[in-house]
């Protein structure tokens, strides 16, 4: 006879016995699955209990990448010639965050469509080809040409000029070039726009607001030594196929 509060039986795993699961107990039997498909793109994922906190690698890794290939860049010299003629942080800072984020969605899209064409052998020697390329590029010095330094004020003000000014100077950048094989290695758009949008922001916004200041202080050849270091092992480990 059953009555209110008592366990019910059920079959074990692979029909091998019973236990008995009280009225509201599941069995992990029939209990939702996580697998691969249930896994969001999220940047950070908070376990069921809230004791751990986890941050999509594919995000922190392109953070800190491109925080550091961006010392020195000419986008970031780019910032200090803006923030010392317009004397407007704001608006600065804020067309630096609008060009980034639409130059390197285009970038992200574009590695993640390669990293869907091409084959898995083609892949893993493109990457690795393309890291460690980019951690020598890293290593020689950067300059701002005179016309990508033209940074008279268009009819859109400040905020515009400096959308339009930074976008050209980010085309067939290093930190764009990396955002593309960022996106075909990890193959997770989101984790690597925002990550490298991020880097981008935390190596323009003090140039920005402190100047020159913040740019003497920088030990550069030491930043560019770490950034490149980071890249020749992020390609070595694209080449042997290790996890990062």
């Amino acid at each position: 006879m059953w009555f209110a509060g008592a366990p019910v039986n059920r079959l074990g795993r692979q029909g091998h016995g019973s236990r008995s699961l009280w009225p509201g107990e599941t069995d992990d039997l029939h209990a939702p699955q996580q697998g691969p498909a249930c896994r969001g793109s999220s940047l950070v994922h908070i376990s069921a209990r809230g004791n751990k906190i986890t941050v999509n690698h594919a995000f922190l890794i392109s953070t800190g990448a491109v925080a550091l290939a961006e010392i020195g860049d000419k986008t970031q010299l780019l910032s200090l010639v803006l923030a010392a003629r317009y004397r407007k942080p704001v608006p600065i800072i804020l067309g630096v965050l609008a060009a980034t984020l639409v130059n390197h969605a285009g970038a992200g899209a574009l590695g993640a469509w390669l990293g869907s064409l091409l084959t898995p052998t083609i892949m893993r020697w493109a990457l690795a080809a393309s890291f460690v390329a980019m951690g020598l590029w890293i290593l020689v010095p950067d300059k701002l040409e005179d016309d990508e330094a033209n940074t008279s004020r268009t009819h859109f003000g400040v905020f515009g000029t400096t959308v339009v000014t930074f976008f050209i100077a980010e085309m067939g950048d290093k930190t764009q070039i990396a955002t593309v094989a960022l996106a075909a290695r990890f193959h997770d758009f989101f984790g690597v726009v925002a990550g490298t949008t991020l880097g981008m922001m935390i190596a323009n916004v003090p140039a920005i607001l402190l100047g020159d200041r913040f740019a003497h202080r920088l030990p550069t050849k030491l930043v560019h030594g770490i950034a490149a270091v980071m890249f020749v092992v992020l390609g070595t480990m694209a080449l042997f196929g290790g996890g990062v």
